[in-house]
């Protein structure tokens, strides 16, 4: 997939980079598929801002993702669509025999017409979902379930993938995006591929009034706020606090980590951050 450049016709026009959307089919989006998405403003039932610079925005529905791909039989691709809740794009398939819709994550090289299938017994497939036991070593997977029937929660994110190193046993040893390598069980579904839309991290807004669009309020740095906003606020004119650097709640940033050891690290084959 490739980007789009605009003519700089404007200041904020000069460094735009657009994803190019030509393979999108677009059409209806089906009202059985959508849910109402409300905005809250990063504020929770009593009205205080706990997730702060958000706001605004264009009005959004929420796309029903089928994540746990449970569904037997073929399905046809029918539409190939944008999601406004994730960079990913989204494809609209019909099952044979009953006639439901539903959305799937789109994986790279999807078109429409093609047939996708989940199951045991499903093909080694673009697209296909099925038990990580049953996909060959080496292959590419996304929606990767943690634990089986829990839905996909790993690797769903624009041009993502990770790679099936081998299997153990009843286990499955899987690298990651970030170049962590873990147990995961056998039993648990992925969806063989690649993500679409590769060259989302490459695409540039341009101009402040994007993000806005999107629902991000401006994000003023932490030294500038006041005490009460920010424990690196305050002081008088451009002058440091002297505490080290954190975040809005307190938590050290730079190097403290937080990930909970006794959770996370148990299935850990290889560190993101060994080498």
């Amino acid at each position: 997939m490739a980007l789009k450049k605009s003519k700089p016709y404007t200041p904020s026009r000069r460094g735009v980079l657009k994803a190019d959307y030509s393979q999108l089919t677009g059409g209806p989006v089906p009202k059985s598929l959508v849910a109402a998405k409300r905005k809250r403003g990063g504020r929770n039932a009593q009205g205080r801002i706990t997730a702060p610079r958000r706001g605004g925005g264009s009005r959004q529905k929420y796309r029903l993702v089928d994540f746990y791909r449970r569904e037997q039989g073929l399905a046809e691709v029918t539409a190939l669509q944008y999601d406004p809740n994730r960079s990913a794009f989204v494809a609209l398939v019909r099952y044979e025999g009953t006639g439901k819709l539903s959305y799937i994550l789109a994986p790279d090289g999807l078109k429409v017409g093609d047939m996708v299938e989940a199951g045991v017994d499903a093909p080694i497939k673009r697209g296909n979902a099925l038990p990580m036991i049953k996909i060959p070593d080496g292959s590419l997977i996304h929606n990767i379930e943690v634990h089986p029937g829990a839905r996909g929660k790993l690797v769903r994110a624009a041009g993502t993938f990770a790679q099936l190193m081998a299997k153990e046993g009843r286990r499955v040893i899987v690298r990651l995006p970030s170049g962590e390598v873990r147990y995961l069980p056998g039993e648990c579904y992925a969806t063989i591929g690649r993500l679409g839309n590769l060259d989302h991290e490459n695409v540039k807004l341009g101009k402040a009034g994007a993000t806005r669009h999107r629902g991000r309020r401006p994000r003023p740095r932490p030294t500038h706020l006041n005490p009460v906003d920010h424990p690196m606020g305050g002081g008088e004119g451009k002058s440091k606090t002297g505490r080290p650097p954190c975040s809005r709640t307190g938590i050290p940033a730079k190097g403290f980590r937080t990930r909970v050891k006794s959770k996370s690290r148990k299935y850990l084959v290889k560190d993101r951050r060994k080498k």
